[in-house]
């Protein structure tokens, strides 16, 4: 009779696990259904009080609509943040990554003092640093150009904090085993930290690459010329226009999200990796 009772209690609670996932996926997938839904109707089918799943005809021209746009250069704002988000992904995870790794490994009387001013910059709003950050830009003549848009962040003291702490719970036994065969520390840390880190380094990389592709401040103050615009500034003038676009707006929202969504479904096994395992590959 207990074992009956277990195995409906057991029955019941796998129904009512399986319930709230899909109520999750439902809630979760809401959002990209409408961006689609919407993309592909036209004004009067996104307006009308009538709702419907999905509009008899779907509005394909809507996806070439938009990059046929004259006032919003779409394509060239995708290559601008791509390029970008890249670049700034690749930066934050070679400086910080051995910045990290210097503070957590190699001695000096200074690393503590470093690391503690490094922490204290966290505490500074980023907008704060807005007017600095321009006039040096401004100076170097980077205005509206990809080296302004891309050198200031090629450095974040966040991730580095991050890898700092990772890298002190990184096992010695595996550094000490290639410096006895004469490695040095930047050996060391291309051969043997790296390699066992992938997981961790893939998260931190989704992180400042998601962070850098939604950026929307900072492109928007050095970046007043059309040609370097990035995707959010692009998006952006569909809301501030006179008149409003609805499908291409909602077409241009799914395009901008394409990207992290694809990055996402390639590096998952890495993020999870990283999560569960603390970066540490068997």
């Amino acid at each position: 009779m207990a074992t009956i009772q277990r195995s409906r209690a057991d029955r019941t609670g796998s129904v009512l696990r399986y319930a709230v996932l899909v109520v999750g996926a439902v809630l979760f997938l809401l959002p990209f259904y409408l961006l689609v839904r919407n993309g592909l109707s036209t004004e009067q089918d996104i307006t009308s009080p009538s709702w419907t799943f999905f509009p008899s005809s779907l509005q394909w021209s809507n996806v070439v609509d938009l990059f046929n746009d004259p006032a919003v250069p779409m394509a060239r704002s995708l290559v601008n943040s791509l390029v970008i988000s890249v670049v700034q992904t690749i930066g934050v995870l070679v400086i910080s990554g051995l910045a990290g790794y210097g503070l957590a490994r190699i001695p000096f009387r200074y690393a503590n003092a470093v690391f503690y001013f490094i922490v204290a910059t966290l505490l500074i709003p980023a907008a704060v640093t807005f007017v600095p950050s321009f006039v040096l830009v401004s100076t170097l003549g980077w205005v509206s150009t990809l080296r302004g848009l891309i050198v200031p962040g090629l450095f974040q003291a966040f991730a580095t904090f991050l890898f700092r702490q990772y890298f002190l719970g990184f096992p010695r036994e595996l550094e000490e085993a290639a410096q006895l065969d004469g490695t040095a520390y930047w050996g060391t840390f291309w051969r043997i930290v790296v390699p066992n880190s992938t997981g961790f380094i893939a998260a931190i990389g989704t992180i400042t690459f998601i962070g850098s592709w939604n950026a929307f401040l900072w492109p928007l103050v050095i970046a007043p010329d059309r040609n370097a615009w990035t995707v959010q500034i692009a998006l952006s003038t569909f809301l501030t226009a006179q008149t409003i676009n609805l499908p291409q707006l909602f077409v241009a929202a799914t395009i901008a999200i394409l990207p992290l969504l694809v990055m996402f479904v390639f590096l998952q096994r890495w993020i999870v990796e990283g999560v569960e395992r603390s970066g540490i590959s068997e």
